[in-house]
Parts: structure tokens; sequence; C-alpha cells
């Protein structure tokens, strides 16, 4: 794959499935709303998933620089970046997503959005991770499984 020019092939942009769990979830709350009202201060409580969201996507952007690789899943990637944020978790980008997904659905008052932050999860897995980790592991081969081994696929 040195002649590598499509990347993982990834065909639906993964943001755009976080943001049609948010709009269905939304939705679904003005036909059966589902809510938090026991819990108080929870738009003060969105702000920790909101941060931790922001803390991962910042990192994530700042080693994909450093790194000189792409953050577009649908773009060849130059190497394996395994510092900083990605070492903790091989998916950043994509917890950022569902942290910000709960902290919409916090923020809103809204259970269904929270609970699509689940449904988002399971799709972008479908949808995109596997195409990455497949493309990747052909890519790359041992450094990948090595670091598939060391890292955490979420968290």
């Amino acid at each position: 794959m040195d002649k590598d020019q499509k990347g993982a092939a990834v065909k639906f942009p993964p943001p755009l499935i976080f943001g049609i769990c948010i709009a269905i979830g939304y939705l679904l709350n003005l036909a059966l709303p589902l809510s938090l009202t026991l819990l108080e201060g929870r738009a003060y409580l969105a702000v920790l998933p909101l941060g931790g969201a922001l803390v991962l996507i910042l990192g994530a952007v700042v080693a994909l620089k450093r790194a000189k690789t792409s953050i577009e899943p649908w773009k060849p990637t130059s190497n394996i970046v395994n510092s900083g944020v990605f070492a903790v978790s091989r998916n950043p980008i994509y917890v950022a997503f569902i942290c910000f997904t709960i902290a919409m659905g916090l923020f809103l008052n809204n259970i269904w959005i929270i609970l699509f932050s689940g449904v988002a999860a399971v799709a972008v897995f479908y949808i995109a991770i596997e195409r990455e980790e497949r493309y990747l592991a052909a890519k790359f081969q041992g450094e990948y499984s090595d670091y598939c081994a060391k890292v955490r696929r979420w968290l």
C-alpha cells in the first residue's frame, strides 16, 4: 500500500452520524418527552462531557498535526499516531463525539439524545472504525497490531 491514495474509504462522515442521532433524539423528545427532571443542575453537569470532548478533539488535532497525517478517515494515513490522546484511545475523536452528544442531551434535558449516543457509537463502529482498522492493519501490519495490543479502541 505504498501508493495509498484512498485511505480507509470511509464513505459517510462520522460526525454526521452523531448529528443525525442528536436530531432523532430531539424529535423523539417532542413526541415522547423523556427528561432528567430529578437531576438538578444537569446543564452544569453537561460541562463535564463537553470539556472532555474539547480536550480529546484538541489533543487529537495536535497529535495528528505533529505526526503530519490526515484527520479525515477517507484520506490516506501516513503513520500510526500513538502519542498524546492516541496513547489512551485509538479513537479519541469518536469518544469526543460521544461526549459531545451526551453533553447535548444533558444541556437540552433530553434522555433520548443520551440514549442515541450509544446508537451513534455502534453505527460509527460499523460505518467507519471497522474500515479504518482493516486499512491500518493492511498498511502498517505489525506496527498497528502492536499498537492495538497496547491501546484500547474506546477508553
